[in-house]
C-alpha cells in the first residue's frame, strides 16, 4: 500500500506535470496562431484621411504586406481630433492581430496635452516604418521666395497670415508653432480634419502658409500650385534638393521631422505581433517599396524592433513636451 506522503507527492507530481503540459500547449497555440496569421482581412487604422503623407505611407506599405500575406490589410481613415479617433477605436479594438493603428507624430503631443494616455501602456509598439521633412509652403500670391522673405512678410503682417494645418497639435501645426517662436512672428492658426485639406485651402489662397511633410506636398510644389520656401530637417530633402533648410535660412535649430510606425492594443499575442514586426521589416528591405518611399520623400529607419519604436516614441514625447508650453498649445 502506498504510504500518506507518498500519495501526497504522487499527486503533487502529476499537477506539475499537467500544468507544464498545459502551458506548453498554450504556447504551442500561439506559435500555431501567428504562424496561420492572418486567416482574413486585416484593418489598419490612419488617423488621417486620404491624400497627406500619413495616408500616402500607410497605403505603399499595406499594399506590399497584403501581397505577402495573400490577405488583404485594408486602409481605413480615421481623421479627427488631431488622431485621437483613431487611437480610441484601437484602443477598443480586440487584441487578436486583426486592428493595427498607424502610430504617428501628433501622437506624442496628443500625451503631452494629455488627451491620450501613455501610448506605451495602451499599445504594443510593432516597428516605425519611415520619417519625413515637412516644408514651409505658400500661396503663389505670398510675396516672398524664401523664408527670409517670408519672415519679413510675417513681421510686417503680425497676425495676419493664415497658416493651415491638419489639426490641433498635428506635426504641421507644431512645426509653424516652432517657426514662429524662433522667428519671433505671430501667425493665424486655421485647422483641418487633415492636410489633405489644408492643402486645397492653400491652392485656393484661403490660406497663405502651411508646413506640410514633403511626399503630401511635392506633387504641389512641383505643378507650381504652391510655392515651397525650406525644409524642416537637419539636411536637405532628396526630394526637393534645391530647397534649403529652414535652419540654413538663419532659424538655427530648426528641425521638425514627421514620423510613422505601427502600434497593435498591448494585449495583442506575442507571436503575432512578432510576426507583425518581420513581415513589416521584411517589406521596408524590399527594393521596389525601398525606392517608391524614398522617390516619395521619406527616410527609411535605420531600427525597426520593437524595443527601439517604443524609445522612439519616448524620446518624442520629451522632445516636443517644451514646444508645447512654450506655444501655449492646449487641447481643443
Amino acid at each position: 500500500m502506498y504510504s500518506g506522503n507518498f500519495l501526497i507527492v504522487l499527486r503533487a507530481t502529476k499537477f506539475v506535470v499537467s500544468m507544464a503540459l498545459a502551458i506548453g500547449m498554450a504556447g504551442w497555440s500561439v506559435a500555431i496562431g501567428a504562424q496561420n496569421y492572418p486567416v482574413r482581412a486585416v484593418r489598419f487604422l490612419v488617423p488621417n484621411p486620404p491624400g497627406g503623407g500619413t495616408d500616402l505611407i500607410a497605403r505603399i506599405v499595406a499594399h506590399k504586406v497584403s501581397e505577402k500575406w495573400g490577405a488583404n490589410l485594408i486602409v481605413d481613415n480615421r481623421p479627427g481630433a488631431g488622431g485621437v479617433i483613431a487611437v480610441e477605436v484601437a484602443a477598443k479594438a480586440a487584441p487578436d492581430g486583426y486592428t493595427l493603428l498607424m502610430g504617428h507624430f501628433p501622437l506624442a503631443i496628443s500625451v503631452i496635452l494629455g488627451k491620450v494616455s501613455d501610448p506605451i501602456r495602451e499599445f504594443a509598439p510593432v516597428t516605425l516604418l519611415g520619417t519625413t521633412q515637412n516644408v514651409l509652403v505658400v500661396n503663389p500670391a505670398v510675396p516672398a521666395r524664401s523664408v527670409k522673405e517670408f519672415i519679413a512678410v510675417a513681421r510686417r503682417m503680425p497676425g495676419e497670415l493664415r497658416y493651415a494645418t491638419g489639426g490641433a497639435g498635428t506635426a504641421m501645426h507644431v512645426s509653424a508653432e516652432l517657426f514662429g517662436l524662433l522667428a519671433g512672428v505671430s501667425m493665424t492658426h486655421i485647422p483641418y480634419k487633415g492636410a489633405g485639406p489644408a492643402l486645397v485651402d492653400l491652392m485656393s489662397g484661403e490660406v497663405q502658409a502651411s508646413f506640410p511633410s514633403v511626399p503630401a506636398a511635392a506633387p504641389h510644389i512641383k505643378s507650381g500650385k504652391i510655392r515651397a520656401l525650406g525644409v524642416s530637417g537637419s539636411t536637405r530633402s532628396q526630394v526637393l534638393p534645391e530647397l534649403p533648410t529652414i535652419a540654413e535660412e538663419g532659424l538655427s535649430g530648426y528641425v521638425a521631422v514627421q514620423w510613422y510606425g505601427v502600434l497593435v492594443p498591448r494585449q495583442t499575442p506575442r507571436g503575432i505581433v512578432e510576426r507583425l514586426n518581420r513581415d513589416f521589416a521584411w517589406v521596408l528591405g524590399q527594393p521596389d517599396t525601398r525606392s517608391r518611399l524614398l522617390e516619395s520623400g521619406y527616410d527609411l529607419p535605420q531600427d525597426t524592433t520593437e524595443k527601439g519604436f517604443g524609445r522612439f516614441i519616448q524620446n518624442e514625447i520629451a522632445k516636443w513636451g517644451d514646444v508645447v508650453r512654450k506655444a501655449g498649445i492646449r487641447a481643443e
